[in-house]
């Protein structure tokens, strides 16, 4: 004889009015005891209500967006007679996943923050099965704001349900090759399940001229399109006062003009600028490093990249071991550098192990960019053109060279107090390089 059972939540704590997020079955479905009808989300966690028993479902008493509290019936199931009664009807409503052995209990199921596990290239799984993941409307939210299929990631929450760390693991699965596109491809809009690139027949509108695009624009641009998305980088600026710098720096190409051993390089404002870094990223030692999974790899090593501007398109050479070399030596070695980019001549050696980069278009003009930051870098500074302002003394007005400077940084590592803080110094150290010395 079947019996009909009132399932009520259990003791959910000190919580209370805790509204249902997910409802997991539908009156006239078929359960097995443990399985989950109602999901429940506090501020801390996700809660499972599950079945007491093997039954039916004939009632659902509540609806999404309920609140509910210890006691509240939320469903009525008629129990089978016996485990054995109705194994054929268990065994249809299982899920198509499996699903972690549950406890005999009618306890609240909390979804633990599982340690992050190694992910297996998922296969995509067959068309009867989308849309039967398990997951909270926060998860498939965080999920949809990555482009992420859910159907296509493993799940280590409890009875098969995906949880956030899992959406997370899968992406870092898909953007380090562990883990296949979607259809088996390995290309980012495929594994983040991106809208296609729109096709337009151009010619519909008017006369085009179509050019391919040089080598290195289709590296660099794969590059940067996966550090734009990749990457949560925020931007900040800084002004520094370079008047006396720069009077410094033409004082000294004279002399060097009149000089009879002539370098044949003058210094530049940039050579400053890198030894200015350099010694910034002595100081703040995070700006040195790189993401490697959940490590940080802290550089001991100081290799400094500038953005070169070539007929070809954007190249970045390094300079090496900048903390060895004086600015002139900066200044000659830049100058070296940037014509082989020019002549097309810079090879792989010269173009790799960069701790930090600079992209400057000064020379250009501008006055604030974001430039984009350099994985596995975790910063780039952008200087823009030099400007005459009038700046408050305390008595007047008066005019200075001011330089602004545009900090990139990865917010993973870098928060916004310590990228200020760098930002600050390095300008500091551009308006006064007697602080190089203290």
């Amino acid at each position: 004889m079947n019996q009909s059972i009132e399932v009520k939540v259990p003791d959910i704590g000190d919580f209370s009015a805790v509204p249902v997020i997910e409802i997991c079955v539908k009156v006239g479905d078929t359960v097995a005891a443990e399985d989950s009808l109602i999901t429940l989300e506090s501020d801390k966690a996700t809660m499972d209500v599950p079945s007491p028993a093997a039954g039916v479902v004939k009632e659902i008493r509540v609806g999404l967006g309920d609140r509910v509290s210890e006691g509240t019936v939320i469903a009525i199931i008629e129990a089978v007679a016996t485990a054995s009664a109705a194994p054929a009807e268990v065994e249809k409503a299982a899920p198509a996943a499996p699903v972690a052995p549950a406890a005999a209990s009618v306890a609240v199921t909390i979804a633990p923050k599982a340690a992050p596990q190694p992910i297996p290239a998922p296969v995509a799984p067959p068309a009867a099965t989308l849309g039967n993941t398990h997951a909270s409307p926060s998860v498939r939210l965080f999920a949809r704001e990555l482009g992420v299929d859910l159907s296509r990631v493993p799940a280590t929450g409890p009875k098969g349900r995906i949880v956030k760390e899992d959406v997370t693991q899968f992406v870092k699965g898909v953007m380090s090759g562990a883990v296949a596109g979607a259809a088996g491809g390995a290309s980012l809009g495929g594994g983040l399940d991106l809208l296609p690139w729109p096709k337009v027949d151009f010619e519909k509108f008017g006369p085009v001229d179509v050019q391919p695009l040089s080598r290195i624009k289709k590296i660099s641009g794969q590059n940067l399109a996966r550090n734009w998305v990749m990457v949560p980088a925020v931007t900040y600026h800084e002004d520094a006062d370079i008047t006396e710098l720069e009077a410094f720096r033409v004082a000294l190409n004279k002399e060097n003009e009149k000089s009879s051993e002539k370098t044949g390089s003058k210094v530049t404002m940039l050579a400053f600028i890198i030894k200015a870094c350099e010694l910034a990223l002595k100081k703040f030692p995070e700006f040195n490093s790189s993401l490697d999974g959940d490590n940080l790899v802290l550089k001991k090593y100081f290799h400094i990249a500038f953005a070169a501007d070539t007929p070809n398109g954007l190249v970045v050479p390094v300079v090496k071991n900048v903390d060895q070399k004086s600015v002139s030596q900066i200044a000659v070695e830049c100058g070296e550098l940037a014509k082989k980019a020019r002549d097309g001549k810079l090879g792989p050696a010269d173009m790799t192990g960069a701790c930090f980069t600079i992209s400057s278009v000064g020379g250009i003009g501008g006055t604030y960019f974001s430039p984009i930051v350099n994985a596995p870098e975790v910063a780039i500074l952008g200087v823009s053109k030099s400007v005459m302002k009038p700046v408050w003394n305390g008595q007047e007005f008066v005019l200075r060279l001011i330089l602004p400077l545009s900090l990139s940084a990865d917010h993973r590592v870098i928060d916004g107090a310590l990228a200020t803080r760098f930002n600050v110094h390095v300008a500091q150290l551009l308006a006064d390089m007697r602080r190089a010395l203290v």
